[in-house]
């Protein structure tokens, strides 16, 4: 019953759906899709001692080989060799510097202050952008002229990046994102039209929800979203990562903000998961095809 049970479970939200094992990336990820005039593409990395996995967020970025790519690395004045990893790639980055800041969303705004280019997004200094994601990013973006901000499933990687789970999202539902966020963060690009509708900035108050209130801006500006057929990133699950550290303190915090702005404060876990439900029952169903091998990203 219990083996029956687990399979009607939904997989967002958990952070470790299995044991470690080598993460495979398709072949069909590494063909570059032609594109007549590339875009530019300004990605910030917000950084404090992340000294043990920046160097790898860095070359997934830089690995890329993006032609217009302008990558900018905003550190909040590190004391743990994270420095000296900045120097190292200094040749291949537009901008980056080392003060303190007032915390990731300060440092992200920072950065973009030395971006000028027409498709945005912020990589966190743990996570990692997979091969090919720049490429069809922009080739999406070229072809598909009405959407403002697109994000694809997740991959989740252990501290050593190894595959430990996958998050299987159902096409974007506005409703649903009024009550909860699903959106991997690390997959997230939007048009800087749709920057400069909402502000030019994330909102310096937070520290968890601050993706999620930016999408939810978007959203109130009449954004179109998308949800790729693809996985564009990595999230690196460890001990430090702040999603497990301050969830139940400030992130319970932040979300019931934004509830209280965009629907009810109040709302108690259980009438949360009848709002939530049949986007977790489209959830359910993709995540048992693609483990089938019925459907491929």
């Amino acid at each position: 019953m219990n083996k029956f049970r687990s399979l009607f479970k939904p997989r967002i939200g958990i952070l470790n759906h299995y044991p470690p094992r080598t993460l495979n990336i398709p072949k069909s990820y590494f063909k570059v899709k032609r594109i007549d005039n590339y875009p530019k593409i300004s990605i910030v990395t917000p950084s404090f001692n992340s000294f043990s996995f920046l160097e790898s967020t860095i070359r997934s970025v830089i690995g890329q080989n993006y032609p217009e790519l302008e990558y900018i690395i905003q550190d909040g004045g590190s004391d743990d060799g994270t420095i000296k990893i900045l120097k190292k790639y200094s040749g291949s980055l537009t901008h980056w510097e080392s003060k303190k800041d007032g915390g990731q969303a300060c440092a992200i705004n920072t950065g973009f202050k030395y971006a000028s280019s027409e498709i945005m997004a912020y990589l966190n200094s743990d996570d990692v952008l997979l091969p090919g994601s720049l490429n069809y990013i922009a080739w999406y973006f070229s072809k598909h002229t009405e959407v403002d901000v697109i994000y694809g499933h997740r991959i989740l990687i252990d501290e050593n990046g190894h595959d430990i789970g996958r998050w299987i999202l159902p096409p974007h539902c506005r409703y649903t994102l009024t009550w909860h966020d699903f959106i991997p963060q690390e997959t997230l690009f939007w048009r800087n039209s749709i920057w400069e509708k909402v502000g030019e900035g994330i909102n310096e108050s937070f520290q968890f929800a601050l993706d999620w209130e930016l999408i939810m801006r978007f959203q109130e500006m009449g954004a179109k979203f998308v949800r790729l057929p693809r996985f564009l990133g990595a999230f690196r699950v460890h001990q430090d990562m702040k999603s497990i550290k301050i969830a139940d303190t400030v992130g319970n915090h932040e979300m019931n903000i934004l509830r209280k702005k965009y629907q009810d404060p109040n709302i108690s876990d259980r009438r949360l998961e009848k709002y939530i439900k049949n986007y977790l029952w489209r959830h359910v169903i993709l995540d048992r095809l693609y483990n089938k091998g019925l459907i491929r990203y």
